[in-house]
């Protein structure tokens, strides 16, 4: 739609609805077709001489902004003119090991290989680098999952690099630490000092120096619900049990056992009559423990300050990057989080209260080739993202990718922050909003859930709560509205909703109606009282577009049953009629459960394709019952095990398995 045709329509519609108002009737809420991400956020390539696979896995801008690029396949480049059309790759070094991450000191490259944290110099200046060394080797036991990452310049100077967990050989799917700081972050200094500094990470593929802060990211697995920005001191211990064997060495910052973390939470390691671990599995309706309730006796763990809701804004959490003043606008000097499995960038506005980080994330970006795993920010404040998806997989199609993020200067719709107030939560926005639709508490919902603190691979969304909006006050300015909400829960995340709220100027919806707030401290204050508040409610509530409706959700995981019962195979004969049409009836349920997270129709992503699981022949109630408990097991081919999903209400369930199954007889 072009720019004269728009402004055309805004004003027809505005001219409409005052009509209605002249003649006394009440005036409808005319929204236009919300702006999309690509309206404002352009992805741009960076093109790599042919026959060189970009396999990202570190960037480093340096100071007369060239572009280091680290790869998986033990390659670093030097780009010239990376922001132009004709960029020059310059190959630096070769021959690494799967360098997950690079950062630039006083003339050097430093890398995190599998084993070690190198120092990469170019003595005679020829754009080549001829002397390598060792910083500092950490232990290896040679498991495939002992990714290395970092590392990350700390303000004195020092490096951070992270190590991943291995896994179990029997207990397959029970990520631990063979070797000594596999599960920890290092402190490395550059005469080769190293500082344990942290455990109880399980995949701390992302690490963020933010204001001279560390924090990193986790991917959800065994012990690790759902993907969070979690900030790391000295001495904290963020949850995964393995780091904690090493706690006993003389360097640790902390001396938590595994045995005093098991006497608050069941490690469930069961054998069967055969003597052989089971794997353990979701339990409905069990009575669990959230890694919140278990910090009150174990003051180490470190709460996640920004949950990222697994499945909604990613499911392989990577970079975290501050945005730079004067870069992408209204959202300078917040964060942006890439995700590898979902191919995108999620946004999260933080803040603290009573001393403690906190805040909101909402998707930003999506569309990338392939997995994001590494972002820098260039010298003319475009984002250079590095891409992989190699035995990983990606919702991205290509397997490799250097692409550039570039804002057009348009200022797009949108939450610009969310805070925390005594009563509810402040929004602020990026542009004025219509009033009559943000004064409308029909125009908000809120909702709020949490996750399983247990040694299950991911967990469910459990206690899921609709939490009432009692009122609204909107700013003189339309620049904010701040809404009195009933409920709020301590540690919990709030997934606030405005469906309603239109702009100003064009009538256009939110470009991302859905915040995610992470309330880990209600602040002190002033509260709202009712009497400076609008109660006015057009019809209801708002419709929501959480993920987690709260209507199929019980305490303790969901009240549904697994479909066993007598009248399953009459309801799933009625079920595959109904979804005989096709897609259009199942695709709104495959992006509600994030099932399009992980498989895609037609090709492998990071779980099979609906048509690979169809030429299983299952029957409608296998395929529901492998939707609750999955079998990991069953497709040996894939690194990213899929976890139980009891939050699908078992009548949503069949119309998927019945759509899945009927993909068998297509061509």
């Amino acid at each position: 739609m072009n720019q004269v045709f728009k402004n055309a329509l805004s004003k027809t519609v505005k001219l409409f609805s005052a009509s209605f108002l002249s003649i006394g009737l009440a005036a409808p809420v005319f929204a236009q077709e919300a702006a999309k991400e690509e309206d404002f956020f352009k992805i741009i390539r960076v093109n790599a001489p042919e026959g060189v696979i970009l396999e990202v896995g570190g960037l480093a801008v340096l100071p007369n902004g060239d572009l280091g690029v680290s790869t998986r396949r033990g390659d670093i480049f030097i780009v010239e003119n990376p922001t132009t059309q004709r960029p020059y790759f310059r190959k630096f070094a070769s021959g690494l090991h799967e360098v997950l991450g690079l950062a630039y000191k006083n003339g050097a490259l430093y890398c995190a290989q599998r084993g070690e944290l190198t120092k990469l110099i170019d003595r005679n200046m020829d754009g080549k680098a001829d002397r390598l060394e060792t910083v500092y080797a950490w232990p290896l036991s040679g498991h495939y999952h002992e990714y290395s990452f970092g590392p990350k310049l700390a303000p004195d100077g020092t490096f951070f690099v992270s190590g991943n967990v291995a896994f179990g050989n029997e207990e397959w799917y029970r990520g631990e630490s063979r070797v000594p700081w596999r599960g920890w972050m290092m402190k490395i200094s550059e005469d080769g000092k190293m500082e344990p500094f942290a455990t109880g990470f399980r995949s701390p593929c992302g690490l963020g120096m933010i204001d001279g802060e560390l924090f990193y990211v986790d991917n959800q697995g065994d012990w690790i619900g759902s993907g969070g920005l979690v900030h790391v001191k000295k001495g904290a211990f963020m949850g995964h049990p393995a780091g904690l064997r090493w706690t006993g060495m003389p360097n640790s910052p902390l001396t938590l056992t595994t045995e005093q973390l098991y006497a608050h939470v069941n490690p469930r390691q069961v054998k069967n009559d055969q003597g052989r671990y089971i794997k353990p599995e979701n339990v409905v309706n069990e009575k669990f423990v959230t890694l919140a309730e278990v910090k009150k006796e174990i003051p180490e763990i470190q709460l996640p300050s920004v949950w990222l809701p697994h499945g909604v804004l990613g499911i392989s959490n990577s970079e975290i990057v501050k945005i730079p003043e004067g870069a992408f606008g209204p959202f300078e000097g917040q964060l942006l989080i890439g995700d590898q499995g979902q191919s995108k960038i999620s946004r999260v506005f933080m803040e603290k209260v009573n001393g403690e980080f906190q805040g909101a994330a909402w998707e930003f970006r999506q569309g990338f080739q392939s997995g994001v795993l590494r972002m820098a920010w260039a010298k003319d404040g475009s984002l250079f993202v590095g891409e992989t998806n190699r035995g990983w997989g990606s919702a991205g199609e290509e397997n490799q990718g250097l692409q550039r993020l570039v804002w057009n200067g348009r200022i797009p719709f949108e939450m610009r922050a969310v805070r925390a107030m005594p009563d509810g939560f402040e929004i602020e926005f990026t542009k004025p909003v219509n009033k009559k639709s943000a004064e409308d508490i029909a125009s908000y919902s809120v909702e709020s859930f949490t996750y399983k603190y247990h040694p299950v691979y991911g967990s469910p969304t459990v206690n899921a709560q609709k939490c009432k909006v009692k009122g609204v006050k909107v700013s003189a300015d339309g620049m904010k509205a701040r809404i009195i909400v009933d409920g709020l829960r301590q540690y919990y995340i709030h997934n606030i909703t405005l469906d309603g709220v239109r702009d100003l100027e064009d009538s256009y919806s939110l470009v991302h109606p859905t915040a995610y707030y992470t309330l880990n401290n209600v602040p002190e204050g002033q509260k709202l009282s009712m009497s400076e508040v609008s109660t006015k409610n057009s019809g209801g509530t708002a419709k929501s577009n959480s993920a987690f409706a709260a209507t199929t959700l019980a305490k303790g995981g969901t009240s549904l049953k697994t479909p066993d019962d007598p009248n399953a195979k009459a309801d799933a004969k009625k079920t595959t009629a109904a979804t005989a049409k096709g897609v259009a009836d199942v695709k709104p349920l495959l992006a509600k459960y994030t099932c399009n997270a992980c498989h895609n129709a037609d090709k492998r992503q990071v779980g099979p394709a609906f048509k690979d699981v169809a030429k299983r022949n299952y029957s409608i109630e296998k395929i529901v019952s492998l939707i609750y408990n999955p079998q990991p097991q069953n497709w040996p081919g894939y690194a990213t095990e899929m976890p139980p999903m009891p939050q699908v209400p078992k009548e949503d369930a069949r119309k998927i398995a019945a759509w899945i199954k009927s993909l068998s007889a297509s061509k």
